[in-house]
């Protein structure tokens, strides 16, 4: 069994020699299509690389060696130790390197190390992104790694926004891709994908989100008032559309009489929303308290047969009234009193 194991290893050293040999030869090829200082830099690491595995590869033959002529048993633990032990030294002087690479600035030469002798693709990559090198990270994210985010993040920092598109139509990132066609000034394809993200939005009755994109992305303020009026009628997320409809209306006259005439088409079911809403519109601007005050006063007095505790509201459109706290006081008192009886 030991004699196997030894003839093994022989013939894996002569092997690995060949194959060394003929990698070398492959390496000096690459100088007709790439500098002679980037062949000399792989050419380097090579034969550091399998001078290292050459001296791992002898250290095992001398064991097996060493352990035949002795004949002792449990030496095999102490091996696998020695083994290990190398293999972090090893290690640590590839760290130690790639940091050096990183300290003198030389972003490639680290990102070669972490790819090429510490077997670790995203270390690389991310080097290559910290050293500007976007277009040869994203390459490397695409390829080794298959991280499509990434990549495409990194396609977008070297500005090839076509690229980066089209990583992000495959990852349906609609918003993003309307973003970049606006980079590119492409905005009929821009405004195409920003109303798919829209209608996604809609279709999801998160409307204020949907009115968002109409009001920032495509800078379509009517459109963004129709998705909202839409939800306040749909009864969809309906007070925060019914709240962002008013604040997008920035004219106090404007706003006063959008006050008035959707109050007087709001159905009865809906007019506690409207009243939370008044709370709002009353401390925006001293010319709408006449106007808001008005329409809490005509709901308070609809809903307190039924809703007693709507009489509370009152303080909200009257807050430097100290009287009538005491009047809502008064009512509560009295209203207790009737039912009791």
């Amino acid at each position: 069994m030991t004699m196997n194991k030894q003839k093994f290893i022989d013939k894996f050293l002569i092997a690995f020699m060949i194959l060394t040999v003929f990698k070398i030869i492959g390496i000096a090829a690459q100088l007709f299509h790439e500098s002679v200082w980037s062949v000399i830099f792989t050419m380097a690491v090579f034969i550091i690389a399998a001078f290292i595995i050459m001296i791992v590869i002898t250290a095992l033959k001398d064991k097996e060696q060493n352990r035949k002529n002795s004949g002792r048993r449990g030496s095999g633990g102490g091996n696998f130790y020695l083994e290990t032990s190398l293999f972090d030294r090893i290690r640590s002087k590839y760290e130690e390197l790639a940091e050096k690479y990183i300290a003198e600035k030389d972003y490639k030469k680290a990102a070669k190390v972490y790819m090429n002798l510490l077997q670790d693709n995203f270390r690389g990559a991310k080097t290559l992104e910290s050293g500007g090198f976007y277009n040869e990270a994203a390459a490397v994210y695409l390829k080794k790694l298959n991280n499509k985010a990434e990549a495409a993040s990194c396609y977008e920092k070297a500005k090839q926004y076509k690229r980066a598109i089209d990583l992000y139509k495959e990852m349906q990132q609609k918003e993003k891709v309307g973003d970049l066609y606006k980079e590119l000034n492409d905005i009929p394809n821009a405004h195409s994908y920003y109303r798919m993200v829209a209608d996604d939005y809609t279709a999801n009755n998160q409307m204020v989100k949907a009115s968002l994109i109409y009001s920032k992305k495509m800078e379509q303020p009517e459109e963004a008032q129709k998705i909202l009026l839409k939800g306040w009628n749909e009864d969809k997320d309906a007070f925060n559309c019914l709240n962002n409809y008013f604040a997008n209306v920035f004219d106090v006259k404007k706003l006063e009489k959008e006050i008035q005439n959707l109050y007087q088409e709001t159905p009865s079911y809906k007019k506690v929303i409207y009243l939370e809403a008044m709370k709002h519109e009353f401390k925006k601007d001293p010319k709408l308290q006449s106007v808001t005050r008005s329409i809490a006063y005509e709901i308070i007095a609809e809903k307190v047969g039924t809703r007693s505790e709507i009489i509370n509201e009152l303080k909200h459109f009257n807050p430097d009234d100290s009287v009538i706290l005491k009047d809502i006081s008064r009512f509560k008192t009295g209203r207790n009193k009737m039912l009791r009886n």
